[in-house]
This record gives structure tokens, C-alpha cells and sequence, in this order.
């Protein structure tokens, strides 16, 4: 069972390490990823006042939606923020509150299909690492505009952090600032445990946090893996 106590006492230690980067707490956000764990740790962040979940599995979210009291989840923002295959999408639609890997076409087609109306965030490739997934930076403001035509709110943009020194993942960073600031986006979801230093400094307002919170994941099995 998660101790909600140690939950809080590392979201405290978050917090000041986005003080020390020169940003607002109150102004960046913490998504507590939560992806590996089971339903107790989301409990745990619930009750530290962590209510923004991110998670990466569709099979994994559903398992520990079904296991969660009405109570939590209703006190629960989820994001999924995972890449994403748009069959999936159905069997999410009414647990995912906010979809953040968006990242083509057909993607935006399924979501405003099964979730009319839901809030999205365009992921951007800022890395050149076509395992993290994200949209080209030259084809974004055309799913921007898709998205919108469909219907759905695009609510921010995220972006994985490219590997390199702090000045390379800042500058990577500050590339989706800037394309946020061009399309009127209201989030900049960017930086994790690792570099939350860096995209705090580039204008991120909203931070992916898991190791940070929870110490290191289990193992997944080969099972999970297809989750």
C-alpha cells in the first residue's frame, strides 16, 4: 500500500525543485504518473492532493479504473499520455479526461468520434526520436487546425525531452513554448523527473512526474507490454 504521507513529502520536494528553476508551483502543474503501479499509488497521490494522473497503457488505465472507488475517481483529472493507437480510443473514452499524445490525423479523427468535444494537447517531436512518437514541428499547426475543425479542445501541446546536456533539452524545450505562444495554447505539458529543470526554465506549465513521487517502477512483464 502507497503512504500517502511520503507522496506529499516528495511533492514538496517537486515543488521546491520548481522554485529553485525559477517557476511558480502554483502556476506548473503536476500530472503524477502513475503508469507501472497499481490503483493503491493512485489512491496515495489522491489523498497528497495529486489529482492530475498520468498514465501510458490502455489495458493498465482500465484495470485500475475498474478496481477505484466513485470517490476517487471523481476527485481524478486522468491524461493519458502514452502513445496512443486509435483503436484504443473507444475503450478509453469517458475514463481519459484529457488526451495528451495526440500526434496525427487519424488519431484526432478517432477522439472526435468516441469523445466528441474532449480536451487534447498536440505532442511535438523536439527530440528527432521517432520511439517517443510526436508530430513533426512543420506539420503541427495543421493538426492544430484539424483538431479544432473537429471539434475538440486543444487545450496545451507536451513534448518528451531530447537526451543531451541541460542547455540542448532547454533549447528543445523552448521550441514548443514558442509554437504554444503561436497557436494561443494555454498548457506547455514538458519536463519529468530527470529534466524538470530545464523545461521549467523553457515555460512549461505542467510537469510528468513519476520517479520523483513513487521511486522506480516495477518491471513490466511481457504480458503488459501489448497493455
Amino acid at each position: 500500500m502507497a503512504d500517502a504521507t511520503e507522496v506529499r513529502r516528495r511533492t514538496e520536494r517537486v515543488k521546491q525543485r520548481i522554485v529553485d528553476a525559477g517557476g511558480d508551483p502554483a502556476q506548473v502543474s503536476i500530472v503524477a504518473v502513475t503508469k507501472g503501479f497499481d490503483s493503491s499509488v493512485i489512491e496515495a497521490a489522491a489523498r497528497a492532493d495529486l489529482v492530475m494522473i498520468g498514465e501510458n497503457y490502455a489495458q493498465e488505465l482500465q484495470g485500475k479504473w475498474a478496481e477505484m472507488d466513485a470517490a476517487t475517481r471523481t476527485a481524478l483529472e486522468i491524461h493519458f499520455i502514452g502513445r496512443l493507437q486509435s483503436n484504443k480510443v473507444r475503450q478509453l473514452a469517458g475514463v481519459v479526461d484529457v488526451w495528451q499524445s495526440v500526434d496525427r490525423m487519424r488519431l484526432v479523427a478517432a477522439i472526435a468520434r468516441h469523445d466528441p468535444g474532449a480536451a487534447i494537447f498536440v505532442q511535438l517531436d523536439v527530440s528527432g526520436s521517432a520511439t517517443q512518437g510526436g508530430c513533426p514541428p512543420d506539420e503541427a499547426p495543421s493538426l492544430v487546425a484539424a483538431a479544432r475543425q473537429e471539434g475538440l479542445d486543444v487545450a496545451g501541446c507536451m513534448a518528451i525531452g531530447p537526451q543531451g546536456s541541460p542547455a540542448e533539452i532547454e533549447s528543445a524545450f523552448g521550441e514548443l513554448t514558442r509554437f504554444a505562444d503561436l497557436h494561443e495554447l494555454e498548457h506547455r505539458c514538458m519536463g519529468m523527473s530527470a529534466d524538470l529543470e530545464a523545461a521549467v526554465r523553457a515555460g512549461s506549465t505542467m510537469v510528468r512526474i513519476g520517479t520523483a513521487l513513487f521511486g522506480n517502477r516495477p518491471p513490466r512483464s511481457a504480458s503488459d507490454q501489448s497493455a
